[in-house]
């Protein structure tokens, strides 16, 4: 009887072609389309300047609206605010904010477990930044907002997502025609303002739920693979000190200190007053300063446990050298006194026996040495 290897064989999770097809053209359109057009006819700086504010006004709707605003309440903001975060929100064409949220949550709730984190960084780095993305691999998982029913409070919120499919088109295509008629280059505009703009946006915001938790530190928790990363935050609008926010997702800052890279925590703090932000949350400095003294006390006793495990081995070599070196010496002395020549001539003997100390007093001085280190 034969066996079906084939029916055995876990089957792929289906693709989600609108998704595969999105990144698949957007891509090919900025790394191909826009070099051809700017080496062929050429792209004027008011639309590479319109298509930077773009980037910056979307990459800014993600970080202080979608994540600090509404996936984490950090702070209150006015209904002029949250409108135009929503608008930003579907130029970044990275789903409402409802659903964005919702994944979101999703992942800070269940943070690198496989089968709860929609976007678990355990799985690899092209799972975490995009794979995720591409194929449905819990369909029913993400989509019923019950862990954003305060979101559902919220109008503009809820007009976004209804309107969304509209305000995307409007926004990523519309918006870059008006620039193009604006500068007199149409194809131009779309070109860099629309797919460029969009493609940037898109990646950068996804090396936070990738490379952030492969390369950084982690000052402040090692209980998850999030990780502190200033070359990150410059491309990320502060979001790159994700260790920090990992452990501290209440706090409407991510770069904690004022030297640190974080404009979205300057925008929140900037519009605090002239009254368009309020109620800004912040961790108490008690809890930061013992989340970063937690993580050393344990880097610590870590420390301690692989030097007493060598310390351990290094002792069993001493003692080993010391039995070899008495025991050599008694039969020194016991040949001396009994004339024992049968074996092992006295000369022989000799010789082992200095051979023998000058071995025990070398690994005794070695390991006082490392004693003393060690205290």
């Amino acid at each position: 009887m034969q066996t079906n290897t084939q029916a055995s064989a876990p089957k792929k999770a289906p693709l989600i072609w609108l998704n595969v097809l999105v990144f698949s053209i957007t891509f090919a359109v900025a790394a191909i389309g826009v070099p051809l057009y700017a080496l062929t006819i050429g792209i004027s700086a008011g639309v590479w300047w319109a298509a930077l504010g773009l980037f910056i006004y979307s990459g800014l709707s993600i970080t202080a609206g979608y994540h600090r605003l509404w996936s984490h309440r950090t702070y209150d903001a006015h209904w002029t605010v949250r409108l135009i975060f929503a608008l930003g929100g579907a130029l970044a064409l990275q789903n409402s904010a409802l659903h964005w949220s919702s994944d979101h949550r999703e992942h800070h709730k269940h943070v690198d477990h496989d089968d709860n984190d929609p976007y678990s960084a355990s799985r690899g780095f092209w799972y975490s930044h995009i794979g995720w993305m591409l194929r449905e691999y819990q369909p029913d998982k993400y989509y019923d907002y019950n862990n954003v029913k305060d979101m559902q409070r919220d109008k503009i919120v809820m007009w976004q997502h209804k309107h969304y499919l509209a305000l995307t088109l409007l926004m990523n295509i519309g918006v870059p025609i008006l620039i193009g008629v604006l500068t007199g280059q149409i194809i131009a505009s779309l070109l860099v303002a629309g797919f460029l703009r969009l493609v940037v946006n898109h990646h950068t915001t996804f090396f936070i739920n990738s490379l952030a938790h492969i390369w950084g530190k982690r000052p402040f928790t090692e209980r998850n693979s999030a990780r502190d990363n200033g070359v990150l935050a410059f491309f990320t609008f502060g979001e790159g000190y994700h260790n920090f926010h990992h452990i501290f997702s209440g706090d409407y800052r991510n770069g904690i200190r004022w030297y640190q890279y974080d404009p979205t925590k300057w925008l929140i703090r900037g519009m605090s007053y002239v009254g368009l932000a309020n109620n800004l949350k912040r961790a108490s400095d008690y809890q930061i300063e013992k989340a970063r003294m937690d993580v050393m006390w344990s880097r610590l006793q870590e420390r301690r446990q692989t030097t007493a495990e060598w310390m351990q081995h290094e002792y069993d070599a001493l003692m080993e050298k010391t039995k070899a070196y008495y025991m050599s010496r008694k039969k020194l002395l016991d040949a001396k006194t009994q004339e024992i020549k049968d074996q092992v001539s006295h000369s022989a003997l000799v010789e082992q026996y200095r051979d023998m100390k000058r071995s025990f007093r070398v690994e005794r001085r070695r390991w006082k040495r490392m004693v003393r280190a060690a205290l």
